[in-house]
């Protein structure tokens, strides 16, 4: 599939009508599945059709991180925006720290319209769209501007173009982050360290792969069990941006992090095909447009933080290295030896060599 990716991405532009967003309380839009809690369980309500003047539209928006975190900041700046464009029509509740469930299973609530719009990274969308993995291989951005670059361009609307065939609509890339290691067993100084580690990863087989050629154990686990797993000892450790490290205090069950930077980890406002197909098109274009323009906004609450959040976190004990990556780029290369094939080997050339 992938062989065919820089071919498709000349109809990136088709896509450009495909993003939206909102929250307050309406009778007109689909809502998502609810959150549980341990008091009751709110039933969704049915799709219906675009709000009539005067009405007022609202979309439930769901990600699994805490409220400190880039993609919740980066939701209220979308609804502002939202609020502006379609003064006042359209309203977005926002729903974080995975009250509405995973991201994965965020993105089977969309594909099934019982969610209006979640933020999730790219990770679990490769078991949805296979093309996404190419994302996942380890040191495939040099840096930040590398990564924009690339998924602003050709490229990445060529991917976001192939989420309508599962029932979704790309808005606007956003991201998480480099990803880091952290573990309670000792500080890792170089490659070497990190075998034998029990590391905790995302439900993806790249990540999986390239963590097993360091000689690490990947452990797929869901993210709102992994807090807990630290604490009582069933994983050594686990991978994550500086955002979601500090945002939910992974600092508290781990003693060491490792400033690795071993995967860029884009991710995506993503929004049900159904109900963005039931809305008004002003509206559509509207929440379009917000997307794009929130996206600036999120990226540098991950980015702009970052050095302060290390400080912190080393102020309350965490002890960081900077170990040398050239040694675990060298000992991930067989993963970029296994998937050229699936990806295509001038597919992965065009990303990492990509002029910006």
């Amino acid at each position: 599939m992938m062989k065919k990716l820089l071919a498709l991405v000349l109809g990136a532009g088709m896509i450009l009508s495909l993003t939206a967003c909102g929250g307050s309380s309406s009778t007109a839009a689909t809502t998502a599945a609810p959150a549980a809690t341990e008091a009751e369980t709110e039933a969704p309500a049915e799709t219906e059709a675009p709000a009539a003047s005067g009405e007022v539209i609202t979309l439930r928006a769901s990600h699994s991180c805490a409220e400190t975190h880039p993609y919740h900041l980066g939701l209220q700046k979308f609804a502002e925006l939202v609020d502006q464009k379609t003064n006042g029509a359209v309203k977005i509740d926002i729903f974080g720290s995975a009250q509405l469930g995973d991201e994965r299973a965020n993105i089977e609530d969309l594909q099934m319209g019982t969610l209006d719009i979640a933020v999730s990274s790219t990770g679990p969308l490769g078991n949805f769209v296979e093309d996404f993995l190419i994302l996942d291989l380890p040191f495939l951005f040099s840096n930040y501007d590398h990564a924009h670059a690339v998924l602003d361009g050709e490229i990445g609307q060529g991917l976001i173009a192939k989420l309508d065939d599962i029932g979704i609509v790309g808005g606007a890339f956003w991201e998480n982050g480099f990803r880091e290691m952290t573990n309670s067993k000792h500080p890792i100084e170089s490659a070497a360290d990190a075998a034998g580690l029990k590391l905790r990863c995302m439900e993806n087989q790249v990540h999986m792969d390239a963590f097993a050629a360091l000689g690490m154990d990947p452990t797929p686990m869901a993210w709102s069990e992994v807090f807990t797993a630290l604490q009582q000892g069933v994983i050594d450790g686990q991978e994550n941006p500086i955002a979601v490290i500090y945002s939910n205090k992974v600092y508290e069950a781990q003693k060491y992090l490792a400033i690795t930077n071993h995967v860029y980890s884009p991710s995506l406002i993503l929004f049900s095909k159904s109900v963005f197909e039931g809305l008004d098109p002003a509206y559509q274009t509207a929440l379009l447009e917000a997307a794009k323009e929130a996206a600036d906004y999120e990226r540098s609450c991950c980015e702009d933080n970052e050095s302060a959040q290390i400080e912190e976190m080393k102020g309350l004990g965490l002890e960081v290295t900077y170990p040398d990556v050239t040694e675990f780029q060298a000992a991930m290369a067989p993963v970029y030896e296994k998937y050229a094939a699936q990806f295509g080997q001038e597919n992965i050339d065009a990303i990492v060599n990509y002029a910006y």
